[in-house]
């Protein structure tokens, strides 16, 4: 082989090693039976969520898997298989891939990284059904709202009630101290 197809090869490994590393996961797909018209419906689905996604030659992918310390993936690299890189969102290229994979059952995903942690295929469906980020603000966040809802709507209560004359005295007395104390 020439020097010039080495180097390509040495920076087509690069290349995977780099996205690979600066990525927060990456998922091996099989595209086996989908057609153009598929893989370009995938691609844009991808795209929207900011995941990148491409296909490379399984040798090169293995070298740049190791030179990842990712070799767990080595044995899935057989096949025809594309990469799905997460950038921004882990779970992202898993919800993707198997939301696409309902549809168009020729996808199989195989085998992935995520946030540097090695998924089996099960495992990676398992994450593929979390929400993505945005969503799981707003769990916490609805999480969060609820117990400060509740103290809100107690001390309205209580004002309501002292307004209409229904607290004794004694309880608005330790009221009064309680907010002096929390004041000092």
């Amino acid at each position: 082989m020439s020097k010039e197809v080495l180097e390509a090869k040495q920076q087509i490994i690069d290349e995977i090693s780099d996205k690979i590393k600066n990525s927060q996961s990456t998922i091996v797909a099989e595209y086996r039976g989908l057609n153009v018209a598929e893989m370009t419906e995938l691609r844009r689905a991808l795209r929207a969520e900011n995941v990148g996604f491409k296909i490379y030659k399984n040798k090169l992918v293995q070298r740049a898997l190791d030179d990842a310390n990712m070799s767990e993936l080595d044995a899935y690299m057989t096949g025809p298989n594309a990469l799905a890189f997460g950038h921004e969102d882990a779970v992202a290229p898993a919800r993707v891939l198997a939301d696409f994979a309902k549809k168009h059952p020729n996808l199989q995903i195989k085998a992935g990284y995520v946030e540097g942690k090695f998924l089996p295929q099960e495992d990676v469906m398992a994450v593929a059904k979390l929400p993505n980020r945005d969503g799981m603000y707003s769990m916490l966040l609805s999480c969060l709202k609820e117990p400060v809802a509740k103290v809100a709507r107690a001390v309205k209560a209580v004002a309501d009630a002292k307004e209409e004359g229904k607290i004794p005295e004694a309880v608005v007395e330790v009221e009064s101290e309680a907010a002096e104390t929390v004041a000092e």
